[in-house]
Order: C-alpha cells, then sequence, then structure tokens
C-alpha cells in the first residue's frame, strides 16, 4: 500500500471515528462475566490476548456479538479485521453497526496487514482479529516475527488486541485461553442472551507483564 494511501485511511479513521482519551494501562471490560473473572477484571490494554478454539461452532460468533453489544452501550468503536469475510453483520443488529470497523479480508496474510496499521493507529480501545476460518496452512506460515512486531505496536497504545485462532499459535500473547463450546444445532435457535452465558473459557497462560519486563531489562543492560 503507498504511503498517500495509508495517510488518507488514517485521516479517514480519524474524522469517522472520533476517540477520547483512554487510559494506555488496566483493562477494557468486555461484559461476559466469566470472561472478565478470567482475565483479572477484562482484556489487558496493551497487550495481545489470544483465544483458541478447536471447532468452528465453538462461539467466536456469539462472543464476538457479546463485544461488540458492549461496545454499543459504552459507546466506543470496535475493529474487527475479518480473516475470512466471515462475519455475518445482520446477526448483530443495526444499531450496533456504527460502532463497528470492518475490515474484510480473505487471507490470513492481508489480516495481519491490516491488524498492523489499525494497532499502529490507536484510535480503537478493542481491536479483534478473527483467524478462525482461516484454513491451517495459512496462518502456519505466519512468521513469529510478526505476532511480536504487533505486540510490540500494541504495547504502548490504549488498545486491547484480541486474537482469535483455531489453534494456539502466538507465542508473544500475553494471555491465553481456549473457548471450550460445541454449539449444537438446537442451541441456534436460544436467545443471544442464553448463549453468551454459556459460553466457557479455559485459562492457559497468563503473564502480562512478561515482555515489557524482557524490553526493561534489555534496556538496563
Amino acid at each position: 500500500m503507498a504511503t498517500s494511501s495509508i495517510i488518507d485511511l488514517r485521516k479517514l479513521l480519524t474524522e469517522r471515528f472520533p476517540q477520547k482519551a483512554f487510559p494506555p494501562a488496566g483493562r477494557l471490560v468486555t461484559g461476559l462475566r466469566i470472561l472478565d473473572e478470567t482475565l483479572d477484571g477484562g482484556l489487558s490494554k496493551g497487550a495481545i490476548t489470544e483465544l483458541s478454539s478447536g471447532c468452528a461452532n465453538a462461539g467466536t460468533a456469539t462472543l464476538i456479538a457479546a463485544l461488540l453489544q458492549r461496545a454499543c452501550r459504552e459507546r466506543y468503536f470496535v475493529a474487527l479485521i475479518d480473516g475470512r469475510d466471515s462475519f455475518d453483520p445482520q446477526s448483530v443488529g443495526g444499531t450496533i453497526l456504527p460502532h463497528l470497523l470492518w475490515v474484510r479480508c480473505r487471507q490470513a496474510v492481508a489480516a495481519i496487514r491490516a491488524s498492523d496499521l489499525l494497532l499502529r493507529d490507536g484510535n480503537f480501545p478493542l481491536v479483534i482479529l478473527d483467524l478462525v476460518l482461516n484454513p491451517a496452512d495459512e496462518t502456519r506460515k505466519i512468521p513469529s516475527a510478526n505476532w511480536y512486531r504487533l505486540q510490540r505496536l500494541v504495547e504502548p497504545a490504549p488498545t486491547a488486541f484480541l486474537v482469535l485462532t483455531r489453534r494456539s499459535m502466538i507465542s508473544s500473547a500475553q494471555w491465553k485461553l481456549s473457548l471450550e463450546n460445541r454449539w449444537t444445532l438446537s442451541q441456534l435457535d436460544w436467545a443471544v442472551e442464553d448463549l453468551q452465558a454459556q459460553l466457557k473459557f479455559r485459562l492457559q497462560r497468563a503473564q502480562p507483564n512478561k515482555w515489557r519486563g524482557e524490553e526493561e531489562m534489555a534496556r538496563v543492560g
């Protein structure tokens, strides 16, 4: 992407999604009690949180809808980077969409580039990267250096960066969780609130200060 195009896109983001100042530290409350409790109060700002799910019907769409509903109630904006162009905007209702920037991608490499741009922009309290439906051969080709670069970008930002994957693969993620659900056909007829209440999360790793600490030691050394 040419430099002029990036500048134009940043201007467009600033005009369409004006933001009040958010503190760079702390948590972004999701409104899902079990998830907030698991994460000690919510998604960490300035950090990558990876949430992996072993199957396509584990409930990631339900989770995204819940996060968008919270953003609408609290009047802030969310960037959703859709790695496989699979998001259904009709599933969340029209009132929520004004609070959403939906970046539609077809391949993982394009989704990583979009994440890089949006994390540099710093205008969104929450950036979601959804790679759940991207083929495994695509996600395996993402170099580890890309994830470390995204971690460095989000560290100084007032942004929580949530990455949804089919399998755990981000070594630089400070928080690693798995989504333990497997929706049945009968559950698809449930009310959205009932589905959200049934979401189950398992904490795999919690080290929110690890990479900052390593960076400080490197400076001292």
